[in-house]
């Protein structure tokens, strides 16, 4: 589609916008809103697994599609997309309890990775790398901007109305995007020499459905020990070596191990699984100190993340127009990524709503520099009839290292909160309930679970209906409670900025090539050298590729 003329490329963006903005707005709008809705529905135990589900489904829709868009075009993949979503966000807001709410989330996740992966490859085909960093760098603002609006518009709307119009409220916008797509993306003819790998899909599903599991599962309902969790990494474990011996011997290899013969891919791939480990695993648990320590409401929760977005939203602009007018990446991803760690190191040690809010400043300052690149150089990478597959790879890469990184973090909270509370209560600084009134010990028992202080207008009735000389009581226990949940914090901060260190040090094994201003690879243009001039690249890059 490089061949389309300008006017046509522009207006194919406005509907890729559309369908990244339904899906983006949708995940950011519950991220503040998420912990109120679980104290509504319950099942705290269960809370990882609303956004484990979502990350799981995305993940393997994602690497799936990445090879089916390469032989049949990314239109019916990305309307498909579309349609999973508006059907998962309306069941979503239907749920009765937890688990409803996991399946259906579960069906937004298949939706969104489907159009993730499309919409990211799609501009693959219309723009050269060296044009990719601009557009790249519009569609983080894209993401930027949904998760401006998302968490304060979520947390507003917990507060003021009934929790489901947090996954009903953008479904217009999800019908506008369809129409978009339907009306302005061109068909592309099916690849008639193309095979589907069906085997080797179904054995990379059964690799990662197991290993994510056995991540979520770990440290929570089992022990990282236990025989159902050495099960789950021993059944990944031998799907993994099928579908590696699968993919050796099929005609066109869903995931083509090849591509990791390429050290660019490679190390792109390791850095944004550990990039995505350490963020999502850490700032998913975020709204858990401003709403559960700080004791904010889930609408001023939105503010304290907002200006995290609109920092990366306008250094991702500019790092995209750079990286375009000089066709040089590497740097902005060792500029930004020691800013991210200084930023979680800064909310490791936050202890006040001010705090919290410079931390964001700095963690998006760096998120923006570094963010754009990796995409980038994977695309930039491979040829273009491997965009699709090479660009699902990457997502794949992030989607698990997110997934994984949420997980591991969920079991540092848990038993970092599960120690805290017990030394509180060895060291006298707990309410001991054996000593007092049974009646009255019963109507504190109730209080003695973090999950109450994410839901303060519930913590604030149930208070009132204590008496009046128990309330001292009640006081102490809802600060041992908070400090508890902000130790617990502290470690998982500190844990994912110890993945973001090891990150940065791959980038600096990253070997960095010029990005090319066509989508042709040198070996492809008429004459040898002037493609190598034009492009940028060296022969040895040729034979890397």
């Amino acid at each position: 589609m490089e061949h389309l003329s300008h006017k046509r490329k522009m207006t194919i963006m406005v509907a890729i916008i559309a369908a990244m903005f339904f899906a983006a707005i949708n995940q950011t709008i519950v991220s503040t809103a998420m912990p109120r809705i679980i104290a509504i529905l319950g099942g705290m135990d269960y809370y990882t697994w609303v956004i484990t589900i979502y990350m799981l489904t995305s993940t393997i829709s994602t690497v799936l599609v990445g090879k089916l868009s390469d032989i049949y075009g990314r239109k019916p993949f990305i309307l498909a997309g579309i349609v999973f979503f508006i059907i998962g966000a309306f069941l979503t807001g239907l749920s009765k309890d937890i688990f409803q709410l996991i399946t259906y989330r579960g069906i937004q996740g298949i939706g969104a990775g489907i159009i993730m992966a499309s919409a990211f490859t799609a501009v693959g085909d219309l723009f050269s790398p060296r044009e990719r960093g601009k557009w790249t760098g519009v569609m983080m603002a894209v993401f930027g901007f949904s998760s401006v609006l998302g968490p304060t518009l979520g947390g507003w709307i917990v507060d003021h109305m009934d929790w489901e119009w947090v996954f009903w409220i953008f479904l217009p916008v999800g019908i506008v995007a369809f129409i978009l797509i339907m009306a302005l993306f061109p068909k592309v003819d099916k690849k008639q020499s193309e095979s589907i790998d069906y085997l080797g899909s179904l054995f990379l599903t059964l690799t990662i459905v197991p290993l994510l599991i056995g991540f979520s599962w770990a440290g929570t309902k089992y022990a990282w020990g236990s025989t159902q969790i050495i099960g789950l990494f021993g059944a990944a474990l031998v799907a993994l070596l099928i579908f590696m011996f699968v993919e050796t011997r099929v005609k066109s290899p869903v995931l083509p191990l090849s591509l990791f013969k390429n050290s660019i891919v490679t190390i792109s791939n390791l850095t944004g699984f550990l990039m995505n480990a350490g963020m999502m695993g850490a700032l998913i648990y975020l709204p858990f100190f401003v709403q559960g320590v700080e004791g904010v409401s889930p609408t001023y929760s939105g503010y304290v993340t907002m200006p995290m977005s609109i920092s990366m939203v306008v250094i991702s602009s500019f790092t995209g127009r750079w990286i375009t007018k000089s066709g040089k990446y590497k740097r902005y991803a060792l500029l930004g990524m020691p800013i991210m760690i200084v930023g979680m190191i800064m909310m490791a040690f936050m202890n006040s709503i001010w705090l919290a809010v410079l931390s964001m400043i700095v963690f998006g300052f760096g998120l923006g520099l570094g963010m754009p690149v990796f995409s980038l150089t994977v695309q930039n990478a491979v040829r273009p009839d491997q965009l699709g597959v090479a660009t699902a790879s990457s997502q794949l890469f992030r989607n698990m290292g997110g997934t994984i990184g949420i997980a591991v973090m969920g079991t540092i909270m848990a038993s970092s909160l599960k120690s805290s509370l017990k030394s509180a209560a060895e060291s006298g600084q707990g309410v001991d309930l054996t000593k007092l009134d049974p009646k009255v010990a019963e109507q504190l028992a109730a209080f003695h679970n973090p999950e109450m202080l994410l839901d303060q207008p519930r913590l604030e009735q149930l208070r009132q209906t204590l008496p009046e000389q128990v309330q001292p009581i009640f006081a102490k226990m809802i600060d041992m409670l908070r400090d508890a949940l902000s130790t617990s914090l502290t470690t998982v901060f500190l844990s994912g900025a110890a993945l973001l260190v090891v990150a940065l040090l791959l980038v600096f094994f990253l070997k960095e090539i010029p990005l090319r201003t066509s989508n042709r690879m040198p070996e492809q243009a008429g004459d040898p050298s002037k493609g190598e001039k034009e492009d940028g690249l060296s022969g040895t890059v040729a034979k890397q590729v």
